[in-house]
């Protein structure tokens, strides 16, 4: 393999996982072939293919090709045939193990308001115009990982489930500084969101952002808000927020919440990140933030835009492919003013399959390059 050459390992999961997956994967192989890039693109057994083939949903080998990765594409995971395999070979398979074996600690999720696609949305058109921001979620902490967790009997017969929130300070800066690093590359404006009058954990969370904002980026606008707030200032004035960043929970509603301006849970990418190795690298994950939708899978229906836009993200923030991330959104953009999937179909637009749309895609970046 060449020095040059960037290693994409492909997961494409379960239920749509493989249908949106394949098209990323479809468009990256146009750029390996028309536009130059050299990849080495691959995929090593895992998920439900591997547990029939070979008992185990995760290879050694597989994991091993995943640590080496420049980037690894994700489709989708769960669904009722991932809740019937044994608990060892969920775990194994599981995107928290993936998240904390490799240190993927900054979820980066784009939201962005398509002119084309502004009556789609749920809100109105006034409110969601021109919104274009990106949260950056933690993810290899808080109340998702803490310790002790659990579900126990009292002596009296009761139940008690126990879950527990916890941050260290350093966990908080290292996602604080993503998050400001970002917002100075944007239009530099940072909220912090917290629940500081209630929690100790986003006490010491709010100490830490301003901490660091005095100390490193005071050039940066740095507000806080309550997560109740930011909910409601999410449906209300979204057009307020340039970098948002937050803890694991309050990170997983909101963009979710987020999704909804841009009209669909299918169109969101995200970027799970670690920090710089020694040689300068991070491991890094891109996947759709939908889930894997059983009840649509295997219908050729489902919206690739989020995992085609996870490629994007891929180009910008693992592979120094900037300019090919452009060209990419251009397509897309291009792309979403002529067909639509099921899921954000609208007025006399052509209506099109999950391959449909990725070869729209394609065709628009052929015209666009003369390729």
């Amino acid at each position: 393999m060449s020095g040059n050459m960037r290693r994409i390992v492909v997961m494409p999961g379960t239920g749509i996982g493989p249908e949106v997956t394949a098209q990323a994967v479809r468009i990256a192989e146009w750029f390996a072939t028309e536009r130059g890039m050299s990849f080495d693109i691959s995929q090593p057994p895992s998920g439900l293919e591997a547990w029939a083939s070979l008992g185990t949903t995760m290879p050694d080998s597989t994991f091993e090709a995943l640590g080496n990765a420049d980037a690894i594409l994700y489709g989708a995971a769960g669904g009722p045939e991932v809740d019937a395999l044994p608990p060892e070979a969920r775990t194994a398979m599981n995107l928290r193990r993936l998240r904390k074996a490799f240190d993927l600690f900054a979820n980066l999720r784009p939201v962005f308001a398509h002119d084309s696609m502004l009556d789609s949305s749920s809100l109105k058109r006034s409110v969601i115009e021109g919104v274009d921001m990106i949260i950056v979620r933690e993810l290899t902490g808080g109340i998702y990982f803490g310790e002790p967790r659990g579900i126990e009997t009292l002596p009296d017969g009761r139940r008690r489930g126990i879950n527990t929130q916890v941050y260290t300070s350093d966990e908080v800066e290292r996602v604080a500084r993503v998050a400001f690093e970002l917002a100075r590359s944007r239009r530099g404006r940072l909220t912090s969101v917290d629940k500081a009058n209630v929690l100790e954990s986003s006490v010491m969370w709010r100490e830490e952002v301003q901490r660091l904002h005095r100390a490193e980026y005071s050039d940066i606008v740095l507000n806080h808000l309550y997560v109740d707030n930011a909910a409601m200032q999410l449906v209300r004035e979204p057009r307020q927020f340039d970098v948002i960043v937050t803890d694991n929970i309050f990170g997983d509603i909101l963009s979710d919440c987020a999704a909804m301006i841009t009209g669909s849970l299918g169109m969101l990418p995200s970027a799970s990140l670690s920090a710089p190795g020694p040689d300068g690298r991070r491991r890094a994950l891109f996947e759709p933030v939908h889930g894997s939708a059983p009840d649509i899978a295997g219908k050729g229906i489902a919206n690739p835009i989020g995992s085609i836009q996870s490629l994007s993200m891929a180009f910008r923030h693992a592979l120094g492919a900037a300019a090919e991330a452009d060209l990419l959104d251009r397509a897309v953009a291009a792309t979403l003013r002529r067909v639509r999937t099921a899921d954000i179909a609208e007025g006399s637009l052509e209506r099109v399959s999950t391959v449909g749309m990725g070869s729209a895609v394609l065709a628009e970046l052929r015209q666009m390059t003369g390729g």
